[in-house]
């Protein structure tokens, strides 16, 4: 084998994995193969960075290595001679360490350019001078120019970001004031109902969605407001967006309500002042409020006229349709109906589309009671529960077939309604009864209110109080008369009055339960208190006596003896001493008035004859003949105490 040719073999190394672990069960565990990241790691662990080509100790020692390195192939190519030639690199991490200095060296000449630019340290050329002041005042003026440099820097900065500041703030004000197109289409969108037609957009005013019927279409349209320059000043109330509402919806309208005396002619009726009304016709500029926008008020006048021309044809249909004993009068924008006799109900549309004009025609201004504000408000809500009513009132029949109404109509047997219970359904009333109802309610009320405060003006003595309850309904207000006298409030508390008053009459409940119904008349009421307030008087007198210890002889609510009265009837009393000897009439009447008589014993009459056939002593304790007071000579504030005073007077004293 020795004296053969070489035979080259190559070695490798095993591509087996390095085995970590063998289990007891014999599986093999193998170490994982680094990956590139932790292989390159690895060799940078082995590089020493102490070595570098800056020291000169470690250039002599790169060279002792280089000189050594070649030594070692010189012979290494002397002993393989006719092998090919292969020079391999001077030192395994020798491209590293160029790539490292290089990187050293460009860090180096940034941070140079960074200083520079900094610190702005160039190179300056003084000139050669012999005198030593130049020298020292050199220095001097660099110093004083760089600093005018750069203040004048710093300067320019600032009136740069001042410019920025103003044309921003300028730009945040025209934005607010430009307010664009889409933001106040989705403002209007969200509280009115939009759809678009073509290339229009259309909106809604009427109260179709809420149960109306009335047939008027309703329709506005959104339009862009291009009718200012907007590179010119734009002024605060400009709004991109505008709205057109039908002609016959403009300007704004109102429903008046009013009790007038009856007029003599109809040709007149309807030419009275209707179209002003203060607070309601003013311009809309001075009427928009802060916050909101132009048409947020244009819409809400158009919906307002449209809502009080529903009301006003509803009326209209209503006061055609009803058949009453005075037929309802419509003219022009007017109903006419009666209430009572020599009183009419009148309810007006007032509607102005043009106010200068209307306000040269009528520039007077109205009565402060010439409109029924509440009846206008009823109206509203009236009108706003009709809308209700219709749409829920309709209720989907089962089966399909079944005609449309109530579901008890559609029953049958026990439960099913009856014929009048059918006929009570189907009669409803409608606004122009409810209103009528209630214009005749407000009416009554108010002349009770003002025939009670009238006596109680006009007559001091007794006194009236009128109480009115807080709580009451749209057809019925109660109020308590109390008829007290001054002083003796403890002591007389006999009348006490509940009346009831209603649509057409008023029920006086008496305090013992006793009901009595007057008519609307109000002279009628006026005699009814009248006679009460007299009747008052007698009681007091009766009070009084069981107060002093007299004795109640006679009393009577109504007399039938003496003048009759016009107005109610006459009461009478009569009254004794403790001891029985004197005795006090009194008799009472609305129009005669007042009128006391008292009675002394006979022994104590010197008016008397003397009798010789009465010889008894015992006869002469009798109660002589009857003598009139004087009542407008006695001395007291009002009647219960002047009969005080009397009864006191003529007690014999113990």
């Amino acid at each position: 084998m020795s004296g053969g040719p070489a035979v080259r073999i190559s070695i490798e190394s095993v591509c087996e994995k390095q085995v970590q672990e063998v289990a007891l069960d014999g599986t093999e565990t193998y170490v994982p193969p680094l990956s590139m990241s932790q292989n390159l790691s690895k060799l940078a662990q082995r590089i020493d960075f102490s070595q570098g080509s800056d020291s000169e100790e470690v250039e002599g020692e790169g060279e002792l290595r280089e000189r050594e390195w070649s030594k070692q192939e010189q012979e290494e190519e002397d002993d393989s001679k006719g092998t090919v030639k292969f020079q391999p690199s001077l030192w395994p991490w020798d491209s590293v360490r160029n790539n490292l200095r290089s990187a050293l060296t460009e860090m180096c000449v940034l941070y140079d350019v960074l200083s520079v630019v900094k610190e702005k340290k160039y190179m300056a050329l003084d000139p050669v001078s012999q005198d030593q002041t130049g020298r020292a005042q050199t220095p001097q003026v660099f110093q004083l120019l760089s600093k005018k440099k750069s203040l004048a820097t710093a300067g320019q900065l600032l009136l740069k970001g001042a410019e920025k500041l103003s044309k921003s703030v300028a730009e945040n004000l025209e934005n607010q004031r430009q307010r664009d197109f889409n933001s106040e289409l989705l403002r209007l969108r969200s509280q009115w109902k939009l759809r678009k037609v073509g290339d229009k957009i259309l909106g809604d005013l009427s109260y179709r969605s809420a149960g109306s019927l009335f047939p008027h279409h309703g329709t506005f349209e959104v339009i862009k407001n291009t009718d200012i320059d907007l590179d010119k000043k734009v002024p605060e109330d400009y709004c991109p967006l505008d709205v057109q509402i039908p002609s016959d919806l403009e300007g704004s309208a109102y429903i008046k309500v009013s009790i007038q005396k009856q007029a003599h002619d109809i040709g007149d009726l309807g030419a009275f002042n209707l179209f002003r009304r203060p607070g309601h016709l003013s311009s809309p500029r001075s009427a928009t409020v802060a916050g909101t926008q132009a048409w947020h008020m244009k819409l809400e006048a158009a919906q307002n006229v449209l809502f009080c021309k529903e009301i006003f044809a509803q009326l209209s249909r209503e006061a055609v349709q009803i058949k009453s004993q005075i037929p309802h009068i419509v003219v022009k924008n007017q109903i006419i109906s009666q209430l009572f006799p020599g009183l009419q109900l009148s309810i007006s549309l007032c509607h102005s589309a043009n106010e200068k004009k209307h306000q040269r025609v009528s520039p007077e201004k109205p009565k402060a009671d010439d409109c029924l504000y509440v009846l206008e408000h009823n109206l509203h809500q009236m009108m706003r529960e009709f809308h209700k009513q219709q749409l829920s009132s309709v209720v989907m029949p089962h089966p399909a077939s079944a005609p449309f109404g109530h579901k008890r109509l559609r029953l049958a047997g026990p439960l099913a309604y009856d014929k009048t219970e059918i006929s009570n359904l189907q009669h409803s009333e409608g606004l122009l009864e409810k209103i009528i109802k209630q214009a005749k309610h407000i009416f009554l009320r108010s002349r009770t209110a003002r025939t009670i405060d009238s006596l109680a003006s006009r007559i001091e003595d007794p006194q009236i109080q009128a109480h009115w309850s807080n709580i009451n309904d749209v057809y019925e207000s109660s109020v308590k008369v109390l008829i007290t006298s001054q002083g003796y409030e403890q002591i007389c508390k006999s009348i006490q009055l509940q009346l009831n008053i209603g649509v057409e009459q008023i029920r006086v409940v008496h305090r013992d339960g006793r009901v009595v119904t007057l008519s609307h008349q109000e002279q009628e009421l006026q005699d009814f208190l009248l006679s009460q307030m007299s009747q008052h008087q007698v009681h007091a007198v009766q009070q009084l006596a069981k107060v002093m210890g007299w004795h109640v002889l006679s009393f009577s609510n109504h007399v039938g003896l003496g003048p009759v009265e016009s107005i109610g009837n006459a009461s009478a009393i009569t009254v004794a001493s403790p001891n029985g000897e004197n005795a006090i009439s009194v008799r009472n009447g609305p129009e005669s008035g007042c009128r006391v008589l008292i009675q002394f014993p006979r022994s104590q009459s010197k008016e008397l004859p003397k009798n010789d056939v009465v010889q008894d002593a015992k006869w002469s304790h009798l109660r002589g003949p009857s003598k009139e007071v004087h009542w407008s000579r006695m001395e007291g504030r009002n009647f219960v105490y002047k009969m005080e005073l009397l009864m006191a007077a003529m007690t014999p004293c113990p």
